[in-house]
């Protein structure tokens, strides 16, 4: 009975996240330790990805790879996070909640929808028994996480290497992909899951369509409010008084990169229309900074 009200695997991926992501939140909230954190949220996606492909048993081509992708990014960035956070120190997100039980009983609850969410493509494709020939979707979700996957761990990479020199110190990383765009990491994540989500419309039927609201939930909660909004904020608190910086943010597009020369000559309402230059990116700094547009250098 339990098998037919959840052939989806929607009950016990939720519980199984809520679970995990508790047994987190009581060894923050008990020990103050929130080294953890992002450590916790990328292995539970690999939790949910093998527990599905195990429990229904079918190994599907598709199945197969899918999940293997998920575990490969998730490996991939909740080690590289967990040692970064091991270098660096307390995790600043956290300096207002580990006195407040309230606070960071909501941030792991939200973790947790997080996780599931985002991991609804992968669920739904596991617990199909649906198994079409390869399509053109599946080459090019796949070749999506691909391009995702490697940028976001370049950008990963050349941050941290930027901030472990001496020289770099007090300094906002403009180096690698980061020349071309403010978040790379970020349009990576977003455009690899998009990628998983591509990859999994071969059997998507009826309402097992919705499974898009775990690329856009992702795509929102980047744009708008845990991602790219605090650190636009921070940055522009520390550096919002130096020139270059502000010519870097004129220069360089936000999210999806681009060549600075491209980008800096475009108007200010096509990148606030189709590039996300939203304005919230910019609270800290005068609008007026950004309504000069860039001219081209000449050749000598």
């Amino acid at each position: 009975m339990a098998k037919v009200l959840d052939s989806h695997f929607l009950a016990i991926t939720a519980i199984v996240t809520v679970c995990y992501q508790f047994i987190f939140f009581v060894i923050t909230a008990l020990l103050k330790f929130d080294k953890v954190t992002d450590f916790a949220g990328s292995t539970n996606f690999i939790i949910l990805a093998v527990l599905t492909i195990l429990i229904k048993g079918s190994w599907h081509f598709r199945q197969v790879i899918l999940t293997l992708l998920v575990v490969l990014w998730g490996l991939r960035l909740g080690l590289f996070l967990l040692m970064r956070i091991l270098q660096w120190g307390e995790d600043r997100r956290f300096d207002e909640m580990r006195s407040n039980i309230g606070k960071l009983a909501v941030f792991w609850l939200f973790q947790a929808v997080w996780v599931w969410t985002v991991s609804l493509p992968v669920t739904i494709v596991n617990a199909s028994d649906k198994n079409p020939s390869l399509q053109a979707a599946d080459i090019i979700g796949w070749i999506m996480w691909s391009i995702g996957f490697s940028l976001e761990a370049s950008a990963d990479q050349q941050k941290l290497s930027f901030k472990n020199s001496p020289a770099n110190r007090g300094r906002w990383c403009n180096v690698g992909v980061w020349k071309y765009s403010r978040h790379p990491n970020y349009f990576g994540e977003i455009f690899l899951w998009w990628g998983i989500f591509i990859g999994s419309i071969p059997v998507l039927e009826g309402a097992e369509w919705l499974v898009i609201l775990g690329p856009v939930f992702l795509t929102l909660l980047l744009l708008f409010l845990s991602g790219i909004p605090l650190l636009e904020e921070s940055a522009d608190k520390k550096y919002g008084n130096v020139d270059e910086y502000k010519l870097y943010k004129k220069v360089t597009s936000p999210l999806i990169p681009l060549p600075p020369e491209v980008y800096g000559n475009l108007p200010l309402w096509f990148k606030k229309i189709f590039l996300f230059e939203f304005p919230l990116y910019s609270r800290n700094l005068p609008q007026e900074s950004f309504a000069v547009q860039v001219k081209p250098t000449k050749k000598e």
